[in-house]
Parts: C-alpha cells; sequence; structure tokens
C-alpha cells in the first residue's frame, strides 16, 4: 500500500473535503506598531543583522522611486519596484546562508542588494552598458550574479521553478549543506512548471524552499479569479511536504519561518513551502496602470501595514536606531543612486562582437551570419544606432 493509503483514517460514510477542512494559520510576530505579540518567539537576529535588513530596505525603496522616475524621463525603458513587499523578500534572504543559490522571479532586487550588489551595479544592468555583467542582453531589472549565487532572472512565469528542484538535488548529491531558494508569486504558481517542480522535489527530496510572494494580484487579475483552493500553502501539503504560511509585511515572522525551513531542508534534505500574504503597493510594472483594476482604499488599507516602517518602528523600540537615523539613511541613498544615474547612462553601450559570445565555446556558423548581417543593418541605417564605432 502507497503512504497516501497507509495513513489515511478508515470512515464509514460519505464525508467529503471541501477548502474549510484545511486550517492554514498565519504565522503574524511582529504589529503594525513595532511591538510584538506577547506570545510571539523571534527569529535569530542581533542589532547587526536588524541594520543590514533595515539598510536594504531603504536602499530598495529609493531605488524603486528614482529608477520609476528615471523609467518616466525615458532615461531607462523598463522598471518593477518591490515596494510593499520588502518584508517578504529581505526577511527571506536575511535567514540565508551565502552559498545558498538564489533563483528569482523579477521582483526581489532587494536580496541581491542584501547580498552585496553595489549601486553602480543596478545601474550598470540597468542602462544596459558595457559594464553589465549581461552585456546588455536582458531588459532592465533582469539581473543575475554568479558571485552571488544570484541566477539570472527569465521574463517567463514559473521557468525558475523546475530549474531550483534541479539546483537542490545537485546540491544533495554534491554532499553540500546547503539549499536553493525559488522566489515566485501565486499567479506562477498557476502555471504548469510549479506543479511538477514542487512535484519533482517532493519525491525527488530536493532540498529547496518554494517561496510565494502571495500580493494578491497577478498582473490585474485577482486571486479570487486564479483560484477556487485555500491559497498556495494548501499546495504544498498536497504534494507532501512542509509548509507555513506568514504575514508577507512582518519582517520577524518571514525571518523566523525562512530560518526554520532552512535548517528543516537541510538536516533533511527536503523541500519547504512558504507563502508569503503580501501586497504589491506600486503597479505591476512601468507599463501597468493599477488604477484600473484596485481601488485607492484597497491600496491606502494596505499602506498601514508598511512593512518597512513596521520594522523600522521594532529598530527604534530596541534603542537600536532613531527616527533622525532613518531620514539620513534615505537622503544618502538618494544622493548615492541619482550620482549613478547620471555615471551610467553615459557608459557605452557594449561591443557588437560579444553579442554572440558565451553561447558556445566557438560561435557557430550561424550566429557568425546572424552577426554578419547585423553589421550590414546597423551601417546601413547609422542614424537608428549609436555613433560609437562597433556598438549596439
Amino acid at each position: 500500500m502507497s503512504n497516501a493509503t497507509t495513513n489515511s483514517e478508515t470512515v464509514h460514510r460519505v464525508a467529503f473535503l471541501d477548502r474549510e477542512s484545511l486550517a492554514i494559520p498565519v504565522l503574524k510576530i511582529l504589529q503594525a506598531d513595532g511591538t510584538t505579540f506577547e506570545q510571539a518567539v523571534l527569529p535569530q537576529i542581533d542589532e547587526a543583522l536588524a541594520k543590514r535588513i533595515h539598510d536594504a530596505c531603504v536602499f530598495t525603496r529609493v531605488l524603486d522611486e528614482r529608477m520609476l522616475g528615471a523609467q518616466r524621463q525615458g532615461r531607462i525603458s523598463f522598471y518593477m519596484t518591490c515596494t510593499g513587499e520588502e518584508a517578504a523578500i529581505v526577511g527571506s534572504v536575511a535567514a540565508l546562508d551565502d552559498n545558498d543559490i538564489i533563483l528569482a522571479q523579477y521582483r526581489e532586487h532587494a536580496a541581491l542588494r542584501y547580498r552585496g550588489f553595489s549601486t553602480e551595479q543596478f545601474m550598470n544592468q540597468m542602462f544596459s552598458n558595457e559594464k553589465d555583467l549581461g552585456k546588455g542582453r536582458q531588459m532592465p531589472i533582469h539581473y543575475g550574479c554568479a558571485a552571488l549565487n544570484y541566477q539570472t532572472i527569465s521574463s517567463p512565469l514559473g521557468t525558475q521553478i523546475p530549474q531550483a528542484t534541479g539546483v537542490g538535488y545537485s546540491l544533495k548529491l554534491k554532499g553540500q549543506r546547503n539549499v536553493a531558494v525559488c522566489y515566485f508569486g501565486e499567479g506562477a504558481a498557476s502555471e504548469g512548471d510549479f506543479h511538477a517542480g514542487l512535484n519533482m522535489a517532493a519525491v525527488l527530496k530536493s532540498p529547496v524552499i518554494f517561496f510565494c510572494r502571495n500580493n494578491g494580484y497577478a498582473i490585474s487579475t485577482p486571486t479570487e479569479e486564479q483560484f477556487a483552493g485555500n491559497g498556495i500553502a494548501s499546495r504544498g501539503v498536497g504534494y507532501g511536504m512542509h509548509t507555513i504560511r506568514v504575514d508577507g509585511n512582518d519582517m520577524l515572522a518571514v525571518l523566523a519561518a525562512t530560518q526554520q525551513a532552512r535548517a528543516y531542508a537541510v538536516e533533511n534534505n527536503a523541500p519547504v513551502l512558504i507563502e508569503a500574504m503580501t501586497y504589491r503597493l506600486g503597479a505591476h510594472s512601468s507599463s501597468d496602470d493599477p488604477s484600473g483594476y484596485r481601488s485607492k482604499e484597497e491600496e491606502a488599507k494596505w499602506r498601514e501595514h508598511d512593512p518597512v516602517k513596521r520594522f523600522k518602528l521594532w529598530l527604534i523600540n530596541k534603542g537600536w536606531m532613531t527616527e533622525a537615523e532613518d531620514v539620513a539613511l534615505y537622503e544618502k541613498y538618494r544622493e548615492e543612486v541619482l550620482a549613478a544615474v547620471k555615471v551610467a547612462e553615459k557608459v557605452p553601450a557594449p561591443l557588437l562582437e560579444e553579442i554572440i559570445e558565451d553561447v558556445y565555446d566557438k560561435p557557430t556558423p550561424l550566429l557568425q551570419k546572424q552577426l554578419d548581417a547585423l553589421k550590414e543593418h546597423v551601417k546601413k541605417y547609422p542614424q537608428s544606432y549609436p555613433k560609437t564605432s562597433g556598438r549596439l
């Protein structure tokens, strides 16, 4: 008999299960005023870690503010903010080891900042210049950094989920005490890759933390139009893996859940699913207008649960920060980001020759033929391309 059969209770009359039969609690530690719930068990956190978390949050808020403005000015082509979801992202990455491998969706730049991605590196990627680690081949905010164990982002939804299962399994085979961490939204959980990836991870016992940011909308589609089940957490239970649902705007709850999820995944070589209930305060992207599908009243309600403000108040209550220090940090990063924008936008584009590098050890004849055709096209329409010879 299978485990599903041997572990089941026997009944003798028809009794269906429904979504209400599976009650999934939400872990909450930090209240809106910066105090903790009376019975709450805090995560492992000291002053240094708390300030590092706050620093990453403030930088990300400023980056979002400045670069969305830069996109509106036509200086970059596209942008996506992390605003409102910082606790879900920074709180989870802060629980990891630096050798844990991150497979992100496209709203996790706060995790990359926490790992040490510099302001200059952010700018070079968004301006697709010759200093960009991706050599200008990606849209803005589609980062990747091998040195920080942050795999390159792909726009299509869900592709990173089965890849994370494979990455975690490779770590297991190598005997490394590390995990793969896979971020995605609840909209991506509607993709087939989600189901294939989770089932494979559970069966193969791959050490992966699947981290779902349930922010209420898949672009403009609300959750009630995406699925009828009990969120995403119920699916983890269905696939036979350890699962927890947390308040995604509660930095301490996310940190605690991820610390314990990582410990379990490492010790048992097994996956864990975390569903963080949060909210995207900004638009889906610079191409989106959220006023067409949600109300200002709804947004205002969620602003009362601002994760960055809540965590700042906790820091002040602990005596680890003052309001003046917080204000100064915002001003510091506003000046730093603006200065970096002015430098990065003047850096030349990558060399045209580099466009076919890093695919094969030696470019194939077909790739070379395509490059030659591109050169001819640029030569024919020089007014449409940068005047710097040999560059895109």
